[in-house]
């Protein structure tokens, strides 16, 4: 993935050019994270250009968004489930303190997660787990973006 979509990811998104779109929900788009060192990390992000935190949106805006990380997020634990024995938990998180628009990260937590590190927030990974090749999501992560995309699915057919 190269270009310059990663500027502009929601704008980009809109247009139908973030290639990270997993599906559109009713305020954003869910997204897989650029980087998988825990397998399924996923990211929610808002439709509203301007919006930087959670209270630029209207009341219902903010309810929808705080659906779409749940929906989100449960997609990510039955996906992550089906693929991997050892899945334990998924961590949500509205941070904003590196990017200037408002999102929401889905962090999958795994058992076989370094014992230093598996109990503790996930910026303390080292940074080369951030940037380092292996870690960077490709066609190797193919199988995991469709099954997020079909649990999103499914959970928006239970609605």
């Amino acid at each position: 993935m190269t270009g310059d979509w990663r500027m502009d990811r929601i704008g980009a998104a809109l247009r139908g050019e973030n290639p990270t779109v997993l599906r559109r929900l009713e305020s954003g788009f869910a997204v897989i994270g650029d980087v998988q060192f825990l397998p399924g990390y996923s990211v929610l992000l808002v439709d509203e250009l301007n919006a930087q935190r959670l209270s630029d949106l209207p009341r219902a805006k903010r309810l929808s968004f705080l659906s779409d990380m749940d929906r989100l997020g449960e997609a990510v634990e039955r996906a992550c489930r089906q693929l991997d024995p050892d899945f334990r938990r998924v961590n949500l998180e509205i941070l904003g303190n590196t990017d200037p628009f408002l999102h929401a990260h889905v962090w999958p937590r795994f058992e076989w997660e370094p014992a230093e590190l598996v109990g503790k927030p996930v910026w303390l990974y080292p940074r080369e787990r951030w940037s380092h090749e292996r870690f960077r999501l490709g066609p190797q992560h193919d199988v995991l973006r469709d099954a997020i995309g079909s649990e999103l699915d499914r959970l928006r057919s239970m609605n």
